[in-house]
């Protein structure tokens, strides 16, 4: 099994609903996400996926969460917008994209700061 990832940084603001704490008022972050996909073929050329298409897939689906207020993005919409909320969503999204390339996302982890980072992935069936 081959496991490869790309990772890039957007953007965004938010505040989190019920939350005690400085994290309530509105502020914002310069996110890092990584996105992880794995697969046992790879192409003549001898890779998954080509680094440079894997990022512009991830890129394509930061648009709608790129310099926006994360508590109004319609994907987002009845979902505190935490950094496992978002990694959640990101990989919804990225699933779907993916798999038009007959892949899907292993994880994606999200990083609110360089030391802070959320993860989120599905179990195969």
């Amino acid at each position: 099994m081959y496991e490869l990832s790309v990772r890039t940084r957007f953007s965004a603001a938010h505040r989190l609903v019920a939350y005690e704490g400085k994290c309530a008022a509105q502020h914002g972050h310069n996110w890092d996400v990584e996105v992880f996909v794995r697969g046992a073929a790879l192409s003549p050329a001898g890779i998954l996926i080509d680094y440079k298409d894997l990022k512009g897939v991830l890129q394509e689906e930061l648009e709608e969460v790129d310099h926006a207020d994360l508590n109004r993005v319609p994907g987002l919409a009845g979902a505190n917008p935490s950094s496992e909320n978002l990694a959640r969503f990101l990989y919804g999204k990225l699933r779907v994209a993916l798999e038009q390339r007959g892949l899907r996302p292993a994880r994606v982890v999200v990083h609110e700061t360089p030391e802070t980072g959320a993860a989120y992935w599905e179990e195969e069936a």
